[in-house]
């Protein structure tokens, strides 16, 4: 393209039926949310030959893009599926992949580069953290977004919540929700089994706040509790502990399925982009034209404020609110 951009969002393949859920494959189907279609099987072994032909030779490339206050924004994927990033082998060459789309953003005048899903992912570079320490001049700032993803979680949660219970809760996301919501007063049962790392955690929060955090090894102890926070996957047989009228709130990939019919089940987090956005001409996955992960509102947040610092690594607590409203004053709402 003629124009270079100012935000890239660094996205990856989902799996072999999302691979044909993009612009230049099925303009048509990707302007769409996606969703498996009848017409997709006939074309599955084609997609899977095209997967093993990415994962020899291709390089980061571009899937679509948009305009946002009269710059450009790009969505550029790692020429990798889901399933890779759980083989331990490939763990370097992703990482290689990464590396280069992030110098070749730098090159190009980026001015900030979102990492999505996967490939943020704590075991694989620590959130961003081996980009920035090994590469200490960049002057592209890489940003997980997470501080956006946990503000909307946690604006999802009612007021007068008094008591919640998570999974996933010694994670990056786990931390920082556990760590806020104690600030509120809100008791908080961390379902984990490391003691070790409930005890971390709760030596960050204020003498005060540690009472709120308590550590659970048992589903049973959460039977009464009607705000579950659910950052790992849930079995049908895990679920069923939940007392009737129960809300999951998730931050798990993928989303846990709804088996239970007396309860509610929120979306991942995801947040609206401003209405002066042109050229949304696909939808992001399996959400509605104009709408995008949390984490990559949060790198739009990150572009559009200016903030000169890379998000990376755990999440800053002190911030999460101060990017929430960044991100309303810029016409980015919640779903």
């Amino acid at each position: 393209m003629d124009e270079a951009p100012d935000f890239v969002f660094l996205a990856h393949v989902v799996d072999v039926m999302q691979s044909m859920h993009v612009p230049f494959v099925m303009r048509t189907f990707a302007s769409t949310p996606f969703a498996v279609r009848a017409f997709l099987l006939p074309l599955w072994p084609i997609a899977l030959l095209f997967m093993f032909m990415v994962w020899a030779w291709s390089k980061t490339f571009i899937i679509s893009y948009y305009h946002l206050r009269g710059k450009l924004h790009q969505i550029w994927a790692v020429p990798r599926y889901g399933f890779h990033y759980f083989l331990p082998f490939a763990k370097d060459g992703i990482n290689d992949q990464i590396e280069l789309a992030i110098l070749r953003a730098e090159r190009m005048g980026v001015k900030v580069v979102s990492l999505a899903a996967l490939n943020k992912n704590e075991a694989l570079n620590g959130g961003g953290t081996l980009f920035v320490n090994k590469h200490p001049d960049l002057r592209v700032r890489v940003v997980h977004g997470n501080t956006l993803t946990a503000a909307v979680i946690l604006n999802e949660i009612p007021k007068g919540t008094t008591e919640v219970f998570m999974t996933g809760a010694t994670s990056k996301l786990g931390r920082a929700i556990a760590l806020y919501l104690c600030r509120k007063k809100i008791r908080v049962m961390m379902m984990t089994l490391s003691t070790e790392r409930f005890q971390k955690i709760q030596k960050e929060a204020a003498a005060e706040d540690q009472q709120y955090l308590v550590q659970v090894t048992k589903f049973q102890s959460a039977e009464q509790c009607k705000t579950w926070i659910v950052g790992k996957w849930l079995s049908p047989r895990e679920q069923r502990w939940a007392s009737p009228g129960t809300h999951f709130h998730q931050f798990v990939v993928p989303p846990i399925l709804g088996f239970r019919r007396d309860c509610t089940y929120g979306k991942l987090a995801a947040m609206r982009l401003p209405k002066d956005a042109r050229g949304l001409g696909s939808c992001e996955f399996s959400l509605e034209r104009g709408v995008v992960h949390a984490c990559h509102a949060g790198g739009v947040v990150h572009f559009l404020e200016g903030y000169a610092h890379h998000e990376v690594g755990a999440i800053d607590v002190d911030r999460i609110d101060v990017v929430w409203e960044a991100a309303l004053k810029h016409g980015i709402r919640p779903v």
